[in-house]
């Protein structure tokens, strides 16, 4: 069985062990630029040996930003930042990849510790948009509803937004459908009444999702990974749930796929999660079984015997950190120590590394 310090093949790219830092929103862009806190912030966590580095959910247009604050790669302009971040990520050895996104309702809200409320337009909001003009709840948006030629014009806004990733050098993608945004609302029949061709059946709801992903992988390299994220369950009755995730595993494993991040929620207020360390393993588990695609774990993966027993039991292929990364970005340096592995540590911190210890090279380009 493999450890979760062994390689792990993702098409053509090679990851040196199977921890990757899970996307996290950091609200510190200004009109939707990385800044040098996304360098540190990103750059720390390669300094710290993590396989993968993803950024946080990356809009594919201003509207699709869940705050004013959100990163963004929906101009051109964006690309110059993004690539001095990838080469820093590089430069330690470190594959680097991008979550593109798109908020849906849960767009023009606050930062989280600012609340939980709408951000007016004379603020710097917007009206977001959704399947349906249904809030998330009361102290959100009211969205408008898409029109079904401005469903096809967001398609066409994730397909130019992977070119500028490419030119960013990013080696891989994450398209982002859970959480309760833009394509995890087409997916669930509680936020996706609507009665054109992608509303209604499970075939219509999940199109916008089939034809994002087409529309990427059809810009996006071969060799080049293209992960999906999903909220395996709505955790509501009626709702989206494993049976489903496991349906359209499948189909965008077809498409193109090459492995489902298994997350679950955040669709509805009135979720009731059953929470507790890798609560949402059984889900990737199930998934990469039943689907046979590659999985990725996450949710309370706090320790390197959680990760690795996670690994050794084949429940997923790779697991995502996201809370514990941000408590100790060198998680990956000090859970190899424990498991008795010797991983690379850069050059400039070698003076406090265990005997034995090789040097980081940093990864070719």
């Amino acid at each position: 069985m493999p450890s979760v310090f062994d390689p792990f093949t993702t098409r053509g790219l090679t990851l040196p062990h199977r921890i990757v830092v899970s996307p996290m929103c950091q609200y510190s862009s200004v009109d939707g630029f990385a800044s040098d806190w996304h360098l540190v912030h990103l750059g720390s966590r390669a300094v710290g040996g993590a396989a993968l580095v993803i950024t946080e959910a990356t809009a594919v247009t201003a509207e699709g930003r869940i705050s004013p604050g959100d990163l963004g790669i929906y101009d051109d302009a964006h690309v110059d930042m993004l690539q001095r971040i990838v080469r820093f990520i590089h430069a330690q050895g470190s594959a680097a990849g991008m979550q593109l996104a798109h908020a849906g309702r849960k767009g023009s809200t606050q930062r989280p510790w600012d609340g939980h409320s709408a951000v007016a337009p004379a603020d710097g909001g917007w009206t977001p948009v959704a399947p349906t003009a249904t809030p998330f709840s009361e102290t959100f948006p009211v969205p408008r509803a898409l029109e079904t030629r401005e469903v096809r014009d967001i398609v066409a806004a994730f397909r130019d937004a992977a070119v500028r990733a490419r030119h960013a050098g990013v080696d891989v993608l994450e398209l982002h459908g859970a959480h309760g945004y833009l394509i995890h609302e087409f997916l669930s029949p509680l936020t996706n009444t609507r009665t054109d061709e992608y509303g209604g059946s499970f075939e219509n709801r999940i199109r916008f999702c089939l034809e994002v992903v087409d529309a990427v992988r059809g810009v996006w390299p071969e060799h080049s990974p293209l992960w999906l994220r999903i909220s395996a369950t709505d955790w509501v009755a009626g709702g989206w749930d494993v049976d489903d995730s496991v349906e359209l595993a499948r189909r965008v494993r077809e498409r193109g796929v090459d492995l489902i991040d298994c997350s679950s929620g955040g669709l509805a207020s009135n979720q009731r999660i059953s929470v507790g360390p890798g609560y949402q393993v059984p889900f990737a588990d199930r998934i990469r079984r039943e689907a046979r695609i590659a999985t990725g774990a996450v949710g309370l993966i706090t320790t390197a015997q959680q990760a690795d027993d996670i690994i050794r039991q084949e429940q997923a292929d790779v697991v995502l950190l996201a809370r514990e990364m941000l408590r100790d970005p060198y998680f990956p340096l000090h859970a190899a120590r424990e498991l008795g592995v010797k991983l690379p540590w850069p050059t400039q911190y070698f003076r406090a590394a265990p005997e034995g210890t090789p040097r980081r090279q940093a990864r070719g380009d």
